[in-house]
């Protein structure tokens, strides 16, 4: 090649000669050839890599940006004046000689390239140039050409030193590549950036914890194997979104700003391994792992992550032939919302199947009415994704359950979305288990504890409800509703629990009687009392403002009747208090009042002391 450059002078002025006298155009175009090989072949055969020592171990943008740039500049003259050369004598020397030193400048950007991308691996990671802020990535090339020292310049004064280095490699490349790309040397030039690059991407992908899998390993894998590899990709979807395909994004425009077809295939060849291995792992999981009500969480994670990134996704891969990670992308969020309404169901329909038979000791708490709103707590916190994915699921079947079930359930709420209407199904389930639960309590003769159970257990839906997403979900006349409901279980529980207590009184407990009639309402007192507190100090409230309504009511019942009885006669029996007759004062009423619904009941000062000074000041106002 060397040796047609360097004897194309001698052939090339005896063409001229023997060409003689040409149009004066021509001899214009011959002598800026001349001037251009002149200043070019000092340029370029000082950096040429075959016969230069020098030029072999040495990087000329590194050596010397200013001469860089000369050099690019150089090559741009050249191919300018082959042009102009070209369309009037395409057989002339001058061209030969010029075709010369273009391969040999070619070559030197070539390695110039290469070793840029190689050496500043660490400067043109993805992370430092997503976050690059002072050199615009989608500037016209000539806007770019123009202020490129200044961008330099302004870019060491206002970032970090790695940005700074990361600014300067981009600068280089994108001069490379348009002279590369204008010369007829693009394959070259894009050849070595997608084999540097796509190693870059690949090797982020994988220290990300992020690897290809097969449906058959999703569907063998453990449980616990699997949430650690889901939490893996949650942090690695944010990663990737935010800086590595980001940041390849950034670097492919701009480097190869000056051609759109070059840069859509370069981003396209470099990342779409490592997105199909990202959004590949979703589509799998949601296709192949066992669908459960407990494994939903982790669909909701996912479908979230990739709803909050959809925007970066539809603009990161926003050319054609990247169409398929978009499409891989949305084909995750449909499979995973799929699988979310497939948990929901399963749900449904465990809490429909739950067939335990035995009574809750003390009218507690059903461990199904913990589950259940529990699980239901924890899946309001999704209430934003869970509204697109419900949104087209057909409405609840409420002919399966009793009519006796829905007050309170308005199905026919056209206003209520989708995720409040199936909340509210869901619960309205729960209720319709207990109610059936409830009638337990009935068959073993223990109506009134029937009543106390669904007090108890609608209660802690409620306060569940209110120290949750579930607030916003089912609103405040939701809640309303139920605390009506939960009064009024209350009530029935008064009623069938201590009545006969309140009944074993007489109407005007202050009346004179004899000693033997004031005997036998003492006699009906204690046995009702008896009676009622043994078999109701087997039950248990949790919530402590139910629990201290329930016996601040039955109190407010028994207590002020049986003092103003108590004050009246007692002077009646006379020493016969110490008997039978009379077993309890006031304050022992009061007390053993005071001490019901707690769990492992026993008397307790502090309890019966803000019980009693309560009940006071609430009859203290009736009288």
């Amino acid at each position: 090649m060397r040796t047609i450059c360097f004897n194309s002078r001698t052939t090339s002025s005896s063409s001229v000669s023997r060409m003689g006298q040409t149009a004066p155009a021509r001899t214009v175009s011959g002598m800026a050839m001349d001037r251009t090989l002149e200043i070019a072949e000092l340029i370029i055969t000082k950096w040429d890599q075959d016969t230069s020592t020098f030029a072999k171990v040495t990087s000329l943008f590194h050596e010397n940006r200013a001469e860089a740039k000369e050099f690019i500049r150089c090559m741009n003259e050249l191919q300018k004046a082959m042009h102009s050369v070209v369309s009037e004598n395409s057989n002339s020397e001058k061209l030969i000689r010029a075709q010369c030193l273009m391969q040999i400048g070619m070559k030197r950007l070539q390695k110039e390239f290469y070793q840029i991308l190689s050496m500043n691996r660490a400067h043109l990671d993805p992370e430092s140039v997503s976050t690059r802020s002072s050199l615009s990535t989608r500037s016209s090339i000539s806007d770019y050409e123009d202020n490129e020292d200044d961008e330099v310049r302004l870019a060491g004064e206002s970032i970090t030193e790695v940005e700074d280095v990361s600014t300067v490699a981009m600068t280089d490349l994108r001069l490379i590549a348009e002279c590369m790309i204008s010369s007829g040397y693009g394959k070259e030039c894009v050849k070595i950036y997608k084999i540097i690059r796509k190693s870059i991407v690949d090797e982020g992908i994988y220290r990300l914890g992020v690897e290809k899998v097969t449906s058959s390993q999703i569907h063998k894998m453990d449980w616990e194997v699997l949430e650690i590899r889901i939490k893996s990709w949650l942090n690695a979807i944010n990663v990737a979104m935010k800086t590595l395909f980001n940041g390849e994004r950034i670097l492919c425009d701009h480097v190869f700003a000056s051609s759109d077809s070059i840069r859509e295939s370069c981003f396209t060849e470099i990342t779409r391994e490592g997105a199909s291995i990202l959004f590949g792992f979703t589509e799998i999981f949601a296709k192949s792992s066992k669908k459960s009500p407990v494994k939903v969480f982790r669909s909701l994670d996912m479908y979230t992550a990739i709803a909050s990134h959809w925007q970066e996704i539809d603009s990161i891969f926003s050319f054609d032939s990247t169409s398929a990670v978009r499409s891989q992308a949305l084909t995750s969020l449909i499979k995973l919302g799929e699988s979310v309404k497939t948990a929901l169901i399963e749900f449904e329909s465990e809490i429909q199947k739950d067939k335990s038979k035995t009574s809750v000791p003390g009218a507690g708490i059903h461990h199904l009415t913990v589950d259940v709103i529990n699980y239901l707590s924890l899946l309001a916190d999704y209430s934003n994704v869970l509204g697109d994915i419900l949104a087209d699921m057909p409405p609840p079947a409420i002919s399966s359950l009793p009519a006796s079930i829905f007050d309170g359930y308005d199905s026919d709420d056209s206003q209520s979305p989708a995720t409040s209407t199936r909340f509210a199904w869901l619960i309205l389930i729960l209720l319709c288990k207990l109610d059936g639960k409830a009638k337990h309590y009935s068959g073993n003769g223990n109506v009134s504890f029937s009543y106390l159970f669904l007090a108890t257990n609608l209660q802690h839906v409620i306060s569940k409800v209110h120290t949750s997403n579930l607030k916003y979900l089912l609103g405040d006349d939701w809640v309303t509703k139920q605390e009506v409901k939960v009064k009024q279980f209350a009530m029935s529980y008064e009623r069938l629990a201590w009545d006969h207590v309140v009944k074993s009184l007489p109407l005007d407990p202050s009346a004179p009687m004899s000693t033997d009639q004031a005997k036998e309402w003492f006699r009906r007192f204690n046995n009702a009392f008896e009676q009622a507190y043994y078999k109701q100090s087997a039950c248990i409230v949790l919530d402590c403002k139910l629990r201290d309504e329930i016996k601040l009511s039955i109190a407010e019942k028994i207590v002020p009747t049986y003092r103003k009885f108590y004050d009246a006669h007692r002077a009646t029996i006379g020493r016969e208090k110490n008997s039978y007759v009379v077993k309890f004062a006031t304050e022992d009423v009061e007390n053993k009042l005071s001490n019901l619904f707690l769990e492992g009941a026993g008397s307790s000062g502090s309890s019966s002391s803000m019980f009693s000074s309560s009940l006071y000041s609430r009859t203290s106002l009736s009288n």
